[in-house]
């Protein structure tokens, strides 16, 4: 029997990465869309056939109670969207981030529990071909137990537009900020490269807008059994970069946009091929290797592996980023990662 699936908030990156995404899913029937922006509707009646489509989070939870909602509203809204689902009996995917503050995540996760439904954070930088590539490599052994991480993400300027809801980004109020947009992205990428290693501490330096909203971040953590990443976050740069090197004993692991570069032990240099997957700037591809993790933890349980990693990683992900503005507040000094 096919899982009945429903999306809340129905902006670009849910018509463009997760409603293509689902649609490779073959046990899965989306049909129910819910966002309060007129137009957005709209474009839900445009997109998919025979779709009930509500302006009401409450009403559509009542009226199809779906197996599943996918919450791809504005971040201040996911909280309060998630634990609503779940009270009605749904699992739960959600857009990072999975709340703005430790405590609201903690609250959602009670929820969850309580109502023994499964609750994951959409991850999916995990599915982009050279970062899954160069994860399988590490698992391999090929550039030994890994020492350092560093992430780059320039970017020219944020990306607040693509129609109503979209002005997310650059109001603190909305959860907007480079460290809610990309910070999260990386530091979840940081613990999964590493294989799950926690941090322990974070060193930050942040320039924001006059209105609070983060624009630059440049950010040191350090680990539990020693090793190290960096990250170096803008909206600010002179053009777009995607970049990272990953230092093992024995080698390392360079990747540029796409491109995956692997140095192993005295050996030259060489290229990996990775997984051609065409793809666009909303990354749906990728979407699709996230719903197949989700419908697996749905088939084994709330306790799964799968379930409970993902919530670890997404509540580092935001202590991490709790702990670097505390950080940066006090002049970049180390600051220790919350429990």
């Amino acid at each position: 029997m096919k899982l009945r699936g429903a999306i809340s908030g129905f902006g670009e990156v849910a018509a463009h990465a997760h409603l293509p995404g689902w649609r490779t899913r073959e046990n899965v029937n989306l049909g129910v869309i819910h966002d309060p922006i007129a137009e957005r509707r709209h474009e839900a009646l445009r997109l998919v056939k025979n779709v009930r489509v509500y302006d009401d989070l409450e009403l559509m939870l009542a009226g199809e109670a779906p197996d599943f909602v996918d919450i791809a509203s504005p971040p201040a809204l996911h909280g309060a969207a998630a634990s609503a689902a779940l009270n009605a009996g749904a699992h739960v995917l959600v857009e990072k981030p999975l709340g703005l503050s430790l405590a609201e995540f903690d609250g959602v996760v009670d929820v969850a529990r309580a109502r023994r439904r499964v609750l994951m954070c959409v991850h999916n930088w995990k599915f982009a071909p050279a970062y899954s590539r160069a994860r399988a490599l590490i698992d391999e052994g090929r550039i030994g137990p890994v020492r350092s991480v560093s992430l780059e993400r320039l970017r020219v300027e944020p990306a607040g537009s693509g129609g109503p809801g979209a002005v997310w980004r650059t109001t603190g109020a909305s959860g907007g900020g480079i460290l809610i947009d990309h910070g999260w992205h990386v530091f979840y990428l940081m613990q999964w490269l590493m294989g799950g290693e926690l941090p322990r501490a974070v060193a930050a330096t942040l320039f924001t807008t006059a209105g609070g909203v983060e624009q630059t971040a440049e950010i040191d953590v350090t680990f539990g059994s020693g090793q190290r990443a960096h990250a170096m976050l803008s909206w600010r740069a002179e053009r777009r970069r995607t970049h990272a090197t990953i230092v093992g004993t024995n080698g390392s692991l360079e990747i540029d946009s796409e491109r995956l570069l692997l140095t192993d032990g005295q050996r030259p240099s060489e290229e990996v091929l990775v997984r051609d997957i065409p793809d666009d700037s909303y990354h749906s591809a990728w979407f699709s290797g996230v719903a197949a993790l989700f419908e697996r933890a749905i088939s084994e349980g709330p306790d799964s592996t799968i379930a409970r990693a993902n919530l670890v990683e997404a509540r580092t992900a935001l202590a991490l980023i709790v702990a670097a503005r505390v950080s940066a507040k006090n002049r970049g000094s180390q600051t220790s990662i919350a429990a």
